[in-house]
C-alpha cells in the first residue's frame, strides 16, 4: 500500500478518527506516521489516539507532543517512500510552529502560519512578532525557489498564488505594526485598549486572540511589560 502521513488530526474526537481510518482504507494508503505542525490544541488533542490507531507515532517539533523517539526539525527531509515531505521551521504564530513542503506535487501545508481566510495571530508570550516576520520572508523565499503552486492551511480553503498570499501578509503585519506604534506615540499603551481602536474592524469574539498579537507587537517594539 502507498504511505501516507495525517497531518494535525484536530481535536480528540472518535467519529473524526474513523472517519480517518474508513479514508485511508477507502483509497488504499497505509498511515505510518502522524505529522504536527504545531502543538495547539485545535491540531494536537487527537494526535497520540490517532497514531495509536494507526500503530505509528506522533512527530513533532515540541518533544512534549510527540510519541515514539523521532521528532522533527526545520530542514528534516522525511522519507515516505514513493514521496517526500520537507520540514520548513516557521517559528511566530507559535513557538514550536512548522510547515511541511510536498515538492512532489507544489503544495505546502501551512499549519496555521498562514490561513485559508483572514490572517493569524502570534500568540504571545510563545509567539513572537520578530520570529513571525522572519517566517513568512523565508517561507517567501522558499515558494519562490520550489515554484510551489499552492499552500494548504489548517484552516480554511485551499490557496493559488502563494507568493502573493503571503506578500499580503507580509504588508498587513507591518501595516498593523505601524498602526499600534503610532498610538504608542500618542500615549495609548494599554493592549486592550489598542485592540478596541486598531482592530475596531474585526469582530469582537476575535478581540482575545488580538490582544495576543498586540502584545506581541508591543514586545518587538520594545515595549513589553
Amino acid at each position: 500500500a502507498t504511505t501516507a502521513a495525517v497531518v494535525d488530526p484536530g481535536p480528540r474526537d472518535a467519529s473524526h478518527l474513523t472517519a480517518v481510518r474508513e479514508a485511508a482504507e477507502e483509497i488504499g494508503v497505509q498511515v505510518s506516521a502522524v505529522l504536527l505542525t504545531h502543538g495547539h490544541i485545535d491540531h494536537a488533542e487527537g494526535a497520540a489516539a490517532m497514531a495509536t490507531s494507526f500503530g505509528c507515532g506522533v512527530r513533532a517539533l515540541d518533544p512534549a507532543h510527540r510519541l515514539g523517539a523521532l521528532g522533527l526539525a526545520g530542514g528534516d527531509l522525511l522519507d515516505m517512500g514513493d514521496w517526500r515531505l520537507d520540514v520548513i521551521a516557521t517559528p511566530g504564530h507559535s513557538g514550536d510552529s512548522v510547515c511541511f513542503s510536498l515538492p512532489h506535487d507544489g503544495s505546502v501545508l501551512t499549519g496555521d502560519t498562514v490561513l485559508g481566510r483572514g490572517t493569524s495571530l502570534v500568540a504571545w508570550p510563545d509567539g513572537l512578532l520578530g520570529e513571525y516576520l522572519d517566517s513568512l520572508r523565508d517561507l517567501r523565499q522558499l515558494l519562490e525557489e520550489s515554484a510551489s503552486m499552492r499552500l494548504l492551511p489548517g484552516h480554511g480553503p485551499v490557496l493559488g498564488d502563494p507568493i502573493a498570499v503571503v506578500d499580503a501578509y507580509l504588508a498587513h503585519r507591518l501595516a498593523r505594526l505601524d498602526e499600534v506604534h503610532e498610538l504608542v506615540a500618542t500615549g495609548v499603551t494599554e493592549p486592550a485598549a489598542i485592540v478596541e481602536i486598531v482592530y475596531a474592524d474585526v469582530p469582537r469574539v476575535v478581540w482575545p486572540a488580538a490582544e495576543m498579537t498586540v502584545r506581541a507587537q508591543l514586545a518587538y517594539l520594545g515595549l513589553a511589560d
